[in-house]
Order: C-alpha cells, then sequence, then structure tokens
C-alpha cells in the first residue's frame, strides 16, 4: 500500500534535500513531526492551515500506513510521508530547510542508559537546530513529566529560550480551541492525565549575546 501511494510516501528522501519546495508544488514553510504516529496530529494541521507544508516522519510501517489512510481519506495535498529514522535528518533536509519542528508523546525512555535516544537530547538538538531556519522553534507535547522537566532542562542547557511552558495544556482554554492533540493525548485528556507542552525557540549567537 506505501509503495502504492508515492504521491504521498518519499520512498527516496534523500532525494529531496534541499528540493522540498519541489516535491511540494510551492514555497509555503515546511514543518515536521518526528515520530508521527498514526498522523492524527500531522493531518489535523494539515487541515487547518493547507498553507503549510507537512511531512510526517516515523520508523514504524504499521503506524505510519495508518497515517498514509487519513491523508487519503482527506486527500490533503500538503502533506508527505517518511518511513525514516528520526535521528539522520541532515540526510534529508538541507540546513535552514525547516520551518518548525514537532516532538509529541516521544519515548521517553526512562533509564539513563538510553538518555542519547530521548527525541530531546542535546545531539538530536542540535540536528534540529541545522535543519531549521535561523532561530528556529520546537514544539514539545508529552504526558510524561520526567521527559519534560530533562527537556526544559536539556533545550535550557543547549541555549534555548523557552517561549511559553504549560503545566496543564487542556486547562488552557483559548490554546484549546486551536489544539490538534494526538491520537495518545485524546485517550490521555479522556482519562484525566496532565499533558505538559513547550515552544522553544534556537537563538542563534547574537541574539544569545543580546539576552
Amino acid at each position: 500500500m506505501m509503495a502504492a501511494n508515492r504521491q504521498y510516501v518519499v520512498e527516496n528522501p534523500e532525494a529531496f534535500r534541499g528540493k522540498w519546495s519541489e516535491k511540494f508544488g510551492n514555497d509555503n514553510p515546511i514543518h515536521i513531526e518526528v515520530g508521527s504516529g498514526k498522523g492524527g496530529f500531522i493531518t489535523g494541521m494539515a487541515q487547518q492551515n493547507p498553507d503549510i507544508n507537512y511531512i510526517a516522519i516515523d520508523m514504524q510501517l504499521t503506524v505510519l500506513s495508518f497515517a498514509l489512510d487519513k491523508v487519503l481519506s482527506l486527500a490533503l495535498p500538503n502533506v508527505q510521508l517518511l518511513h525514516v529514522d528520526g535521528s539522520s535528518l541532515t540526510n534529508y533536509f538541507e540546513a535552514g530547510e525547516v520551518d518548525l519542528v514537532y516532538l509529541n508523546f516521544s519515548d521517553p525512555w526512562p533509564k539513563t542508559r538510553h538518555e542519547k535516544r530521548r527525541l530531546t537530547y542535546k545531539d538530536f538538538l542540535e540536528t534540529y537546530e541545522t535543519i531549521l531556519v535561523k532561530n528556529g522553534q520546537v514544539h514539545f507535547k508529552t504526558d510524561n513529566r520526567g521527559l519534560f522537566e530533562y527537556s526544559l532542562s536539556a533545550m535550557s542547557r543547549y541555549g534555548m529560550v523557552l517561549n511559553q511552558v504549560w503545566l496543564d495544556l487542556h486547562a488552557d482554554t483559548v490554546f484549546a480551541e486551536k489544539n490538534v492533540m494526538t491520537e495518545y493525548e485524546a485517550k490521555f485528556s479522556e482519562k484525566g492525565q496532565v499533558i505538559y507542552r513547550v515552544e522553544a525557540q534556537f537563538q542563534d549567537e547574537m541574539s544569545k549575546m543580546s539576552i
């Protein structure tokens, strides 16, 4: 099924490094979700923002097939799906090619020996900074308090600015009006579980000196 839908599933993403505007057929901003799961978030965002191009990235073919089903049913022209490893993003995106990175309900990898696998570990942050535009942002959501605290600390140590932090996202009725939930988020929310969110921004050297 994936191979039969090449208009949405990119089999050779390396070929589009620096050329994603050609793939989409326009120069609209590019937002990527690393660990997109079943695609509820990315397709919701694509519907909400037709003038933004979205790329869903996930290593698990099974969940990516669910995302493809959603994209096909909605006939979304502004979504592409990548079955690749999120740790090798610089192979698929040129420096400054991406406008925003989303991380939603990433695996917390709670054991210390697995710290390097967390998507907010410093090596991942360095990768995001490389592919993002100058002073680009990472928007991160999770239900895991430990991972959230770790991520805030990791981002701060890296030199990022935490523009907005939510310790109970769904209590913010204003943001709730535009919030697009992931499948996990909807499930956790029904159980009354608190959702955490941060909008963090990278800073160039001049910006860092002016803070």
